[in-house]
């Protein structure tokens, strides 16, 4: 190996340890709350040497809410992949999101939770990766025989919007997040 590649890997994980760091603070704290001296602070990383590691806070912010997406959205396809009937893939599409947002270490809610304490541009990108996300789930509703008075845009939010709201109010024990994904599609496709 290369002196310079052992260099560029040695950046590379030291950036990965301070995103990592910096996805925990976010989390725990919220946008507003987290200073680039912080993830400094938390990281090691003294003063200006963070920012040879990170652009801004900003970016980062975006960085990591975009991975956290990412993940989810390829544990989602995933899973809908491997399901023939569109009720099928509904249910493989709650189950999987389910999964990562209720996991015990998920950043996916933390990071997604906090849009309104963003600036105007960095929330602009956030919404457009949201929306490209809930892409997903536009084509999966989009395939499911609903009745003809059904608004398919009400639907889908509503559906996304019990899936987000699970993370307030799911407590471990009684019904595992597999099974409340499971409850949630069959409520949706109104199956007793």
């Amino acid at each position: 190996m290369s002196k310079q590649a052992g260099s560029e890997d040695g950046v590379r994980s030291r950036r990965d340890e301070i995103l990592a760091v910096a996805a925990q603070l976010f989390a725990r704290k919220g946008y507003r709350g987290t200073s680039m001296r912080d993830i400094g602070e938390a990281s090691g990383v003294l003063g200006g040497s963070l920012y040879h590691h990170i652009k801004s806070k900003d970016a980062l912010f975006v960085e990591l809410h975009n991975g956290a997406l990412d993940a989810a959205e390829a544990r989602i396809v995933a899973a809908v992949a491997a399901a023939g009937d569109p009720w099928d893939r509904l249910e493989a599409a709650c189950v999987a999101l389910l999964d990562v947002q209720l996991a015990p270490d998920s950043l996916t809610m933390p990071m997604m939770n906090d849009f309104r304490e963003v600036p105007d541009d960095v929330r602009a990108q956030l919404v457009a990766r949201r929306d490209r996300f809930e892409g997903l789930f536009r084509a999966i509703v989009a395939d499911l025989p609903l009745p003809a008075g059904i608004d398919r845009s009400v639907y889908r939010n509503l559906l996304l919007s019990q899936l987000n709201a699970a993370a307030d109010w799911f407590r471990p024990g009684r019904l595992s997040p597999r099974e409340i994904a499971v409850q949630v599609a069959r409520i949706f496709r109104h199956e007793g």
